[in-house]
């Protein structure tokens, strides 16, 4: 039977959930000295493994030609140790969800504990962070859409249960900077996504200026872009600390073969008492 398909490459890949891995392990080695319940949540969950891409990471592993598959995210917690109390998996796409319900019969110890919802991501992780009893549970939540999938509203609702620690892939360069045009003329369903995804829309001032130009015709008012990708990377990280206790102040660049600014993998914490401790560690993390 094939499987559905799920393919990332470069080395980008490996390195963002490198770094979620070592946060992982910190994470549980830390809560298990504690009485909380601790979940992890991956609301893009996909199948839970993914296949390499030819002349990159299949190049590197010693026996290229066997190696069609790696561990995803949902994978790699299901492997921490000390574990997580509860996993929540959560996958719209029906293809990859089929696949993804099979990691009760793998981790078959684990199987009683984990949960799987064929749903969208940004409503049910709504609903979850406000159905839930947050008083003695705590999660760790990774995101990690394929686009622009993460609304605001869904990241609101995350930071408001103060007990959540948040990994988040924002799309820096594979959609955000695309849709801000030099001249600054953005079609309205491309602000509609930008507002939804940011929260607020003074971005277009922080991104633009307008000038005063002198040309042949006489003085001429114009628009330019002034942001590059720092400064989208900068924005986003303060309407993060707007709502979260404590955000991580480097977050890490992903960037594809040609060296091209990706994504970028984002931390954020939710509970006042242990955010200090969760971005020194998530920073530290983050460091190249």
């Amino acid at each position: 039977m094939r499987k559905a398909k799920q393919s990332f490459g470069g080395d980008w890949t490996q390195e963002k959930l490198e770094r979620v891995r070592k946060y992982l392990s910190a994470y549980t080695t830390i809560m298990s000295h504690y009485n909380f319940r601790f979940a992890y949540i991956d609301a893009f969950a996909g199948t839970g493994y993914r296949t390499i891409k030819k002349d990159s990471e299949q190049e590197e592993l010693p026996f290229p030609d066997l190696a069609s598959f790696l561990d995803g995210s949902a994978r790699i917690a299901l492997q921490i140790q000390p574990r997580f109390t509860k996993y929540i998996f959560i996958e719209q796409n029906e293809s990859r969800f089929s696949e993804l319900q099979k990691l009760k019969a793998e981790f078959p110890r684990l199987q009683s504990d984990i949960i799987l919802d064929n749903a969208d991501a940004n409503s049910y992780i709504r609903d979850l962070c406000i159905g839930y009893s947050w008083k003695t549970n705590r999660a760790v939540l990774f995101l990690d859409p394929f686009g622009m999938e993460v609304t605001w509203e869904t990241i609101e609702a995350v930071a408001a249960t103060r007990a959540i620690d948040l990994w988040l892939l924002f799309p820096l360069g594979v959609a955000v900077n695309r849709m801000l045009t030099r001249n600054g003329q953005i079609r309205a369903i491309w602000r509609e996504k930008l507002n939804r995804m940011f929260g607020a829309d003074d971005w277009y001032d922080v991104f633009y200026q307008t000038i005063r130009k002198q040309t042949l015709f006489g003085e001429e008012v114009v628009t330019q872009k002034v942001s590059d990708f720092d400064r989208i990377g900068q924005y986003f990280v303060g309407r993060l600390k707007t709502v979260f206790a404590g955000v991580a102040n480097n977050p890490l660049p992903l960037f594809n073969s040609h060296n091209n600014p990706l994504y970028l993998l984002c931390f954020a914490s939710g509970n006042p008492k242990g955010a200090k401790a969760a971005i020194n560690i998530a920073q530290d993390i983050l460091r190249r």
